[in-house]
């Protein structure tokens, strides 16, 4: 768990402390060269790495805090998942619920929700709630079918 901690430690843009956001999300694909494409899929998301380059693939018709939590659950591919030689890939919601799966959810919730999000609301508030993060319990949910 320490590798993990500290692989986003090095991050240094506030993950866990505010809520991130695309501008976050762009921010780190254009600091580690990850190129975003945006396409009507028949999963939430991808990510792969093809002849080294790193690419997060998502469903075009996603939108707001649903978006969100695939981005960031595929960045978590990228940044935990993929060796540093040969092709690699990983699907949203695709086959079995592995450990890898369920890290790249927790990274994700942990992204959109900061701890102090999480400390402060119940989770009623957090699944109602009308302002930023309506929609993540579904988010969550979905991530999980």
């Amino acid at each position: 768990m320490q590798f993990l901690i500290d692989k986003i430690s090095r991050l240094n843009i506030g993950w866990n402390e505010r809520a991130l956001d695309e501008g976050d999300f762009d921010a780190l694909c254009k600091r580690f060269g990850i190129t975003l494409q945006e396409m009507p899929l028949t999963t939430a998301g991808f990510y792969y790495r093809l002849l080294g380059r790193d690419f997060i693939a998502i469903d075009s018709r996603l939108k707001g805090p649903q978006r969100l939590a695939v981005l960031f659950h595929e960045f978590a591919h990228f940044l935990f998942h993929t060796s540093e030689t040969g092709p690699a890939a990983g699907f949203h919601g695709v086959g079995r619920r592995t450990r890898k799966e369920i890290e790249a959810d927790v990274f994700s919730l942990c992204a959109v929700l900061p701890r102090s999000v999480l400390e402060t609301r119940s989770p009623d508030d957090l699944i109602t709630h009308d302002g930023h993060y309506a929609g993540l319990h579904q988010a969550w949910e979905d991530s999980l079918a």
